[in-house]
């Protein structure tokens, strides 16, 4: 196989000189052993299409189809046909950033749609053109609220999902910012640390449902915050603004999530899609692009780029970040799910996705081999405590088609029901799980 290299023997000596090690394999050390090929892939260097599309196949074969009681960010739902056939429509397929309106309608409408979607779910009042994912949206939340308030400290809770908040401690690392850890209690936020800790911070940070599947009461956090000049942020997974409070009812400063479950398949881990949204008068706080309609010269809508307050080819050094693409085709797919689904049909989803948790939950517990460890209302996860091996249980489940519920430790299992989890595959688990010694 031929391989094209762009840089010289001597370009690769000076990067390692810079980078202070001697081999190009010395810069992926703190990838862990385990995570790293052991045998080279077997690419064929040239095939014919229809020998390349029996390969292809082959490599497919090995991937296991399973069914899946997992969540934890990630979840099992079912995509419409429709979404995967519009988004090749050659209407949206423009340049990756929409500048010349004249020839970028498609993508600017479908932009300036979903930021209207977005808002409406989540009750707040402008929406940028979405973000990598909810992790990363959750970080330039982070960094809003510091353009906003000049400070250095953020709370957020534990309650959050740990993947979140590794994300928002990296960013907040190379901008010298302070995270502070609110610790749970019963696996809710501890409202009596922010009140003790929120001096000189710019904000909380906070997920509902959160981590552990709980639905919490954010009554009276926004007060505290605000009182001292903090701003409220609240992370919030898609699906569960179709039934849930909204962040805007609660009164949070900004909004932000993943938003997987509209139409974005599971896909080993992404990409995904993430939503930003604020209030009108932090809208130039706001990193990304935010889309408009107007009218033209001969009276007709049209729609143009509103917004682009952190483009660092403009502000460079005073940009609020440095993000340069949103997940424009996630965002797009998001937009022709919720067109799909409507109103009723968002509501119908979240609520049979809800009902199945409740029935897996009570199965389960009817096993005795649980233990309760909250009396909080959940909404499609939840967390109960095993009496029985765990890791021979979720190798029972793999070796029958099964990726069981996440182990937090401590014999803690996250579960996750979605719309897809017939009765007779919950049924068939909770067998499973009376097999356990």
């Amino acid at each position: 196989m031929h391989k094209y290299l762009p840089h010289t023997d001597k370009d690769i000596e000076q990067m390692l000189l810079v980078s202070k090690v001697e081999t190009i394999d010395d810069l992926f050390v703190s990838i862990p052993k385990a995570l790293r090929l052991k045998n080279p892939y077997d690419i064929p260097s040239a095939l014919s299409d229809d020998n390349l599309t029996k390969h292809m196949k082959a490599l497919a074969s090995f991937n296991q189809e399973l069914i899946i009681f997992r969540g934890a960010g990630s979840y099992d739902h079912y995509t419409p046909s429709v979404v995967k056939s519009l988004i090749s429509r050659q209407e949206f397929l423009t340049s990756y950033t929409p500048y010349q309106p004249e020839v970028a309608q498609g993508t600017l409408q479908y932009i300036f749609e979903y930021q209207s979607m977005i808002c409406e779910l989540t009750g707040m009042e402008v929406s940028n053109a979405s973000m990598y994912d909810g992790a990363t949206s959750t970080a330039e939340a982070m960094f809003m609220a510091k353009a906003q308030t000049g400070k250095d400290k953020i709370l957020i809770s534990e309650t959050v999902n740990p993947r979140i908040i590794e994300v928002v401690q990296t960013y907040a690392k190379y901008r010298n910012i302070e995270v502070v850890i609110v610790p749970q209690k019963n696996f809710i936020t501890d409202l009596n640390f922010i009140k003790n800790n929120m001096q000189d911070s710019m904000g909380l940070i906070v997920q509902n449902p959160n981590y552990f599947g709980v639905i919490e009461n954010y009554e009276g956090f926004a007060e505290v915050v605000h009182a001292h000049d903090g701003m409220f942020i609240m992370n919030a997974e898609g699906q569960s603004l179709a039934l849930l409070k909204t962040p805007g009812a609660y009164h949070a400063d900004i909004a932000c999530g993943d938003l997987q479950s509209f139409g974005l398949p599971l896909s080993f881990g992404g990409a995904y899609g993430g939503y930003l949204a604020t209030l009108n008068q932090f809208v130039r706080k706001m990193p990304g692009r935010i889309c408009g309609v107007t009218t033209d010269v001969d009276g007709k809508r049209a729609f143009v780029l509103t917004l682009q307050a952190r483009e660092q080819h403009i502000r460079r050094a005073k940009a609020n970040s440095n993000i340069c693409s949103n997940q424009s085709l996630m965002a797009l797919a998001v937009t022709i799910y919720l067109s799909t689904m409507g109103k009723q049909g968002l509501i119908d989803v979240a609520t049979e996705s809800m009902q199945g948790a409740h029935y897996l939950y009570q199965k389960l517990l009817d096993t005795n081999k649980f233990e309760m460890i909250s009396n909080e209302p959940f909404f499609k996860e939840f967390t109960l405590k095993a009496k029985f091996d765990v890791a021979a249980f979720e190798k029972s489940l793999l070796s029958d088609g099964i990726l069981g519920p996440l182990h937090l430790g401590d014999n803690l299992l996250l579960f996750a029901v979605t719309e897809r989890r017939t009765i007779e595959e919950m049924d068939h688990l909770v067998q499973k799980v009376v097999e356990q010694l």
